[in-house]
């Protein structure tokens, strides 16, 4: 028995290890190569959400590249009328840069000479009077110039250096500036040629749909094809419900949020209603997030500091009402993911691939747990994630 027995341990810290390495390798991969992952992603959520429409036109007797052709091309005129109106207020803000520069240094100006006047006079009331440094007598204009011109002309003249010959230089090595400006144009090159590739990705996948279901159930025995059709069609009706409900919770604060923007006058309202609306419903940092935009538009406007006061409140109560009363009727009855998971995974993903991670974080968390559901060995882990 001794024979049989001895090896079992050794296997199981060898099987841990490896595990422990392909875990770590895993998440080296999803981090150096984060550019590539995340258009990846990004495509596939907006197949899924397109997918639906598609088999609409489908149904109409069209072929199915035809009707993704027509889908992807609708999808790509919307997004340049959103984006013309974007750059129209964008322009208009351009235009009034001036104002808004010079409101800021006012601004920074009137704060710095009040932090002054309060250190001042937090000086003289817990210092005693006879302790305190007299700040030096500022001579009078006049008495200052007068001294000036006599010391000029006591003073003996200042020998002449001879010219200076201008020395070469030959730089064999860039500059820092242009070290900097290189590596930020080559980091924003990479992002854009990965977003480039998003509209033909999002084409492939919705027409060629049906061929990749296909190809990939011969990768499973005949008993396993049915539980991985029911997980890919788990991970795409969750990806729809937590998008879709994400988007018909903004355009429902979008409405009112340009409302009240509207009502108090606020500058470029009809671009700050939506970016506050939908900053708001990031997790965990909406709040600020929501309520930078707004304020920023303020500085060119409002003097009284009760106006900026009450665009905090209203944003403030908008967000609570969202997350706490719209959010779990409208996404989270879909989702079914626990707070501590949620966070977890907000930390996780936004390590590994910043700002964008946090918005991907839910929608990568629940398509795994859409997995875990469906297959039985893996139910343990879905129940975990779970609420």
């Amino acid at each position: 028995m001794s024979t049989f027995t001895s090896p079992l341990p050794a296997q199981k810290s060898g099987r841990t290890s490896i595990a422990v390495l392909a875990l770590a390798a895993a998440v080296a991969l999803l981090y150096f190569g984060r550019v590539f992952f995340i258009t990846i992603v990004i495509a596939t959520v907006i197949a899924f959400l397109l997918d639906p429409v598609v088999t609409i036109f489908v149904r109409m007797r069209l072929p199915r590249a035809v009707a993704s052709f027509i889908v992807c091309s609708i999808t790509l005129l919307a997004l340049y009328f959103i984006g013309l109106g974007v750059y129209t207020q964008v322009l208009s803000f351009m235009e009034d840069l001036p104002s808004y520069s010079q409101r800021m240094n006012d601004i920074v100006d009137n704060v710095a000479t009040r932090v002054d006047q309060v250190e001042q006079r937090t000086y003289q009331f817990l210092v005693p009077k006879r302790f305190q440094v007299q700040p030096p007598v500022t001579p009078p204009p006049q008495a200052e110039t007068n001294r000036r011109r006599r010391s000029t002309r006591n003073a003996p003249p200042e020998p002449q250096e001879p010219a200076a010959i201008p020395e070469v230089r030959i730089h064999t090595e860039p500059t820092p500036l242009l070290t900097y400006v290189y590596g930020y144009v080559r980091s924003f090159y990479s992002v854009l040629l990965m977003a480039s590739f998003v509209p033909f990705l999002v084409y492939f996948m919705l027409s060629w749909r049906d061929h990749m279901r296909r190809s990939f159930f011969y990768l499973f025995s005949d008993p396993e094809r049915h539980i991985v059709g029911k997980s890919w069609d788990g991970v795409a009706g969750m990806v729809r419900a937590y998008v879709i409900g994400n988007f018909i919770l903004g355009l429902m604060m979008t409405i009112i949020t340009c409302g009240f923007f509207f009502l108090i006058r606020l500058p470029y309202w009809a671009i700050m209603g939506p970016l506050s609306a939908f900053l708001s419903l990031v997790p965990y940092v909406g709040l600020p997030l929501a309520a930078l935009p707004p304020l920023l538009a303020g500085l060119i406007r409002y003097n009284e500091p009760a106006v900026y006061f009450m665009i905090v409140m209203v944003v403030a109560v908008l967000h609570l009402i969202a997350l706490n009363l719209l959010y779990p009727k409208v996404v989270g009855s879909r989702v079914h993911l626990n707070p501590l998971v949620v966070t977890i995974a907000l930390m996780f993903w936004g390590t590994l691939w910043g700002g964008i991670g946090l918005v991907l974080a839910i929608p990568i968390t629940a398509a795994v747990k859409a997995v875990c559901d469906n297959v039985s060995s893996l139910q343990g882990y879905g129940k975990l994630l779970g609420d």
